[in-house]
């Protein structure tokens, strides 16, 4: 079903469960040297994202349908409650499902997380390279971003098992789930979750290291950091023992009270102690109140389009061209600006009439018969955001050439040749 995830238990099936969830480019494999310790006590449940270690290619755009999948499948099995760990992109599941629905959650383990994974650029960015040159260039790097060099080095075998494992994966969906980390961001909203929480880290991590979980245990109000030596961003591979043993650790709290009924996941609510924080009442609405003087009726009218219009030219463009466009206005030009976003991006581009890629290809040959070329380079740098491929830019311009002229389409080739150069090239 597409709704649901390809999974697998492991341990008694009377345990209480406890999800293990895998990070970008990985499969549940990754916690294998962790379930012959967990699943004493636990029933295990790992599940593969969509399109990895072969699970069904059916891509998920966001964070909370990667959560509303996982909780389907539970509900198929009949699992209600559990605990919940999980590597970066599983790590930003778990966070998804303690805020959205922590009446199933028991505690939570965040491994090599963030609030918010870099920037979304980044991750636009690498979904362009993936779309243009498939998987093989990422999974070629991928030991680097995951595994000390020391360990790279001495362990081979694990080396070349983390590169297979991402050039096998589905792009469409590794794409999409690029799409969903560049979109996630809970910032702001770390202070609602309240399961209790480990916040565990590798010391040597350069992709979510030490800061970015120092500042998950500073928002979250209920959580511990564990900082493993001598690993770097996939710390369940690079070190097992140490990572098995904090979450045996952590997630023993969370089953001790007797309460818990393995028939149905369920565990009774535990009354608070005497120095928790009180709980608000909500007060009882007054039987009469004096009505206020009547105001006069606003006139309704359509919302202000500005804010959808910065949140599509963020998309398309980037954030770092937004930026740059916004804090270059001034006196002279700001309204320009404002204007741009609010009517060209958030009257025009945020229309359903045509998908963004439609849009892509509409711009770019307007442009090219005006010989707007600086226009024409970020806009063939949206056009591959938005999905288009360097081969379809390509067949874009050919069609420009016919109906805006050849020496147009011939300096509309020499831009969008650089722009594609310098986006599709794999940073070494």
């Amino acid at each position: 079903m597409i709704n649901t995830l390809q999974h697998r238990f492991d341990g008694p099936e009377d345990a209480p469960v406890l999800i293990l969830g895998p990070s970008l480019g990985t499969t549940w494999h990754m916690w294998d040297r962790q379930v012959p310790e967990l699943a004493k006590q636990w029933r295990v449940f790992r599940f593969d994202l969509p399109g990895h270690g072969g699970a069904p290619a059916h891509p998920a755009g966001s964070v909370t349908e990667l959560a509303e999948r996982l909780l389907a499948t539970l509900d198929a099995l009949g699992v209600q409650r559990f605990g919940y760990a999980g590597c970066a992109l599983g790590g930003a599941v778990g966070a998804e499902l303690a805020l959205r629905r922590p009446d199933r959650l028991a505690s939570l383990t965040l491994i090599a997380a963030s609030p918010r994974f870099g920037t979304a650029d980044e991750f636009r960015q690498r979904g362009v390279i993936v779309r243009s040159n498939g998987l093989d260039p990422i999974a070629r790097t991928s030991p680097e971003r995951w595994f000390t060099s020391g360990f790279a080095a001495a362990q081979p075998a694990i080396t070349e098992w983390a590169v297979q494992m991402v050039r096998t994966t589905d792009p469409g969906c590794y794409i999409a789930a690029c799409e969903a980390l560049a979109a996630f961001d809970i910032r702001a909203e770390l202070g609602r979750i309240g399961v209790p929480t480990l916040v565990l880290v590798g010391s040597d991590d350069q992709v979510t290291g030490p800061a970015e979980a120092r500042t998950l245990v500073a928002g979250i109000p209920d959580a511990r950091l564990a900082v493993v030596p001598g690993a770097s961003h996939l710390v369940p591979v690079e070190q097992p023992a140490a990572v098995t043993d904090l979450l045996v650790r952590h997630f023993s709290t969370a089953w001790q009270q007797p309460a818990y009924d393995s028939s149905t996941g369920q565990m009774a609510v535990v009354v608070p102690p005497a120095h928790a924080a009180p709980v608000v009442q909500q007060q009882a609405s007054p039987v009469a109140e004096i009505a206020p003087a009547p105001q006069p009726e606003a006139v309704v009218g359509r919302p202000d389009p500005y804010d959808a219009g910065l949140k599509v030219r963020r998309e398309v463009l980037g954030d770092a061209h937004v930026d740059r466009a916004l804090a270059q206005a001034d006196e002279f030009s700001g309204d320009f600006q404002e204007f741009i976003t609010r009517y060209a991006w958030g009257e025009i581009w945020a229309r359903p009439g045509l998908d963004r890629r439609s849009r892509s290809c509409v711009t770019l040959t307007a442009l090219v018969a005006g010989g707007h070329l600086d226009e024409l380079a970020f806009h063939t740098r949206a056009a591959l955001r938005n999905g288009l491929t360097p081969v379809e830019i390509r067949e874009v311009l050919l069609q420009a050439a016919v109906y805006c002229g050849v020496p147009a389409a011939n300096s509309a080739f020499k831009v969008a040749q650089q722009v594609i150069r310098e986006e599709t090239t794999p940073q070494e």
